[in-house]
């Protein structure tokens, strides 16, 4: 996996998804907010590193554990989902099939890469998809996202799991993503 982050922006918008979770305690994540005192995170199409985002998800991951990184992702994938919902790319009832694919587009319209990593869908059937992340995306809070974003689509017993990890020596990560 190229982990390479030069050049590589994204909207503030995603800054600004993860912060909501912790704005009523700033005091309590007082290093997660001094990352981003230098940025203007007031237009939500402004351009801010990816490394910012990485490391406030290092951060979380570190100082809060995985688990309360996948709670945030959860929550990003709902908001992405309205947001999905709001620029007409999805109708509020989606088969998760579309819901991936929206996700692609939008991957690939909020990040500026010039090497085009992103996300891409390598499988789906009628209970499963299997996606793969190319782009530098914290890893366990995609796991949260990938699950919320499947839930917004009205299935049940939503499951993400990797079934290819950069962890176990894969070159990128693939989520396996099922439902009933």
């Amino acid at each position: 996996m190229d982990n390479s982050t030069e050049n590589v922006t994204l909207y503030a918008a995603f800054v600004t998804d993860i912060l909501k979770n912790y704005e009523g305690k700033k005091d309590d994540y007082k290093g997660l907010f001094d990352m981003v005192k230098s940025y203007d995170l007031t237009d939500p199409f402004g351009k801010v590193p990816i490394q910012l985002y990485n490391d406030m998800c290092a951060w979380i991951e570190s100082e809060l554990g995985k688990f309360n990184l996948i709670r945030v992702g959860r929550n990003v994938g709902e908001t992405a989902f309205a947001g999905m919902v709001a620029n007409g790319l999805l109708k509020e009832i989606s088969t998760p099939l579309q819901v991936m694919e929206a996700l692609v587009a939008v991957a690939a319209a909020m990040i500026q890469d010039p090497k085009g990593r992103g996300w891409k869908i390598l499988n789906s059937t009628k209970n499963s998809i299997t996606m793969l992340r190319t782009q530098t995306f914290n890893r366990q809070l995609q796991l949260g996202l990938l699950d919320g974003l499947v839930k917004k689509a009205g299935v049940k017993g939503v499951k993400v799991d990797f079934s290819k990890s950069v962890e176990d020596g894969s070159e990128f990560d693939e989520y396996f993503i099922t439902w009933n």
